[in-house]
């Protein structure tokens, strides 16, 4: 199987990076392994963000687990790509931040501390996330309102494949003071440790 990815990446990206995404899938011969190759496009040091109206399901009967069939992110990731930002903001029908279509979301509030919404909200449990809740143990796990949002000190959007993102333009207005922070590049190391 190994081989396989291999040969599929040297084909896929013989002059750069990318990704593979693995997705597994169950038909009547059972299950099957399919490697999608995608590549890693630009990525900018900061991102801008835009707050999408469509509500966040919520908890899926999966927990967290990441599965194809999440059509409310799909539509929000073409939503911020339509208004020219790098990700898109879910809250869900109590007006409670849930996660970004692509990301998970840590937010740091007035107080200066460390906040990321927890599964029980719906968000999906990423490997990013995991990572940081393990080496950075100072960061909540708890509920942040979208008011709440206009006020925090930074927004960070945290992925596997990405790392940690400053999201430092929601809609246009400035996040904090508009540029990444401490707790940015202290989850961006976090993640790049390995």
């Amino acid at each position: 199987m190994l081989a396989g990815l291999e040969e599929l990446a040297d084909a896929a990206f013989a002059d750069g990076e990318g990704i593979i995404r693995l997705q597994v899938s169950r038909d009547s011969s059972g299950l099957r392994l399919i490697g999608i190759p995608r590549e890693l496009g630009v990525d900018p040091d900061e991102w801008s963000a835009t707050r999408v109206t469509l509500l966040h399901p919520g908890p899926s009967p999966l927990g967290g687990l990441k599965v194809s069939g999440r059509l409310t992110l799909a539509l929000a990731t073409e939503a911020a790509r339509n208004a020219g930002v790098d990700e898109a903001i879910l809250a869900d029908a109590a007006q409670q931040l849930v996660e970004g279509a692509r990301s998970n979301l840590i937010c740091v509030l007035r107080d200066g501390t460390a906040v990321t919404p927890p599964l029980e909200s719906g968000a999906l449990a990423g490997i990013a996330r995991e990572v940081c809740l393990e080496r950075v143990p100072e960061i909540r796990q708890s509920a942040v309102s979208v008011a709440e949002l206009a006020h925090v000190h930074e927004l960070i959007a945290i992925n596997a494949v990405r790392g940690a993102k400053p999201i430092t333009r929601i809609d246009g207005t400035p996040v904090g003071n508009g540029a990444a922070g401490p707790w940015s590049r202290r989850l961006a190391d976090a993640l790049a440790s390995d």
